[in-house]
């Protein structure tokens, strides 16, 4: 099977220490800097069944790392709110997040546009990207994956897609190609991340989540249809057809957007430091028993 490009020629530059305010992790395409949001293709292969996920949060942790939007050249952060970082609760029997979690590149959920069947609109984001395999990712990693299906998430009235993806060397790989698969192969999994995203919020006075299609994982056709819907999105962004709205679109490698930046400039961004983590305070790793979870 042909990949395409390898994630090799990708690396992550760490500035500051992750778990502090001052943490962002770049990425490099052969040690230049470039945007995960818009630099990245989305596809590995010519054939377009391999994609490129970035991943932002490796399984099991729990820190709120994602794509900075609004920051030039789109470093991946950890999550503010009131001057303090956040942390995703461990609601039990979970820990963390129960997969490698991202995003794909080259793709926007538009919020002008409202989706016919979920009857919400996009929520200003990348696709978000859940990567079931056995080997736990780390932030900035570029992992080649296919697509097995899609979750819809309705978060405060936006569509919050959930993609379902496998990463392609995964020795499980060859036997997931739709989404029953999963459930014969990994069986539980589908019902718990659903789950998951149903009740993370309420340790912190949330409701519960909702999804579309009353919580059914759709295929991956459906899913595929989704991406293509967010790439157009992200297409008619780039090549400023859509108002960007705040977000920042400097990008590297696109010779049709208006915000491509000369190469000159990128040394604004400091090189990398890739020192230790800072210790996580203990609060982060308490159990919450949410009633009517886990049966």
């Amino acid at each position: 099977m042909s990949y395409g490009k390898g994630s090799s020629e990708y690396s992550a530059r760490q500035i500051a220490p992750k778990h502090t305010l001052d943490y962002k992790c770049y990425l490099e395409q052969n040690g230049q800097p470039v945007s995960p949001f818009h630099d990245i293709p989305l596809y590995a292969n010519e054939q377009q069944t391999i994609l490129n996920m970035i991943v932002e949060i490796p399984r099991w942790s729990n820190a709120k790392l994602e794509i900075s939007k609004e920051e030039w050249l789109n470093p991946i952060k950890q999550d503010v709110k009131k001057g303090k970082l956040r942390f995703v609760r461990n609601c039990f029997p979970h820990k963390g997040y129960l997969w490698n979690y991202g995003a794909f590149p080259r793709t926007w959920e538009d919020p002008n546009v409202v989706h016919p069947e979920t009857k919400a609109k996009g929520d200003n984001d990348p696709l978000d990207v859940c990567e079931i395999g056995e080997v736990v990712g780390y932030t900035g990693e570029i992992k080649q994956v296919k697509v097995l299906g899609v979750m819809a998430l309705l978060d405060e009235e936006e569509t919050d897609w959930k993609i379902i993806v496998i990463d392609v060397h995964d020795p499980l790989a060859p036997k997931l190609n739709d989404i029953e698969d999963v459930e014969r192969h990994l069986p539980g999994l589908l019902r718990a991340t659903n789950e998951w995203f149903r009740i993370y919020k309420i340790p912190d006075g949330k409701p519960e989540n909702q999804f579309a299609f009353s919580g059914e994982c759709k295929n991956k056709k459906y899913a595929e249809e989704i991406i293509h819907e967010c790439s157009d999105a992200w297409e008619r962004l780039i090549t400023g057809k859509t108002q960007p709205n705040g977000l920042s679109l400097a990008n590297v490698t696109n010779s049709n957007s208006p915000d491509r930046v000369d190469p000159s400039e990128l040394s604004r961004i400091p090189p990398g430091t890739n020192e230790a983590p800072q210790p996580i305070d203990a609060s982060v790793d308490k159990w919450f028993f949410i009633s009517g979870a886990a049966v």
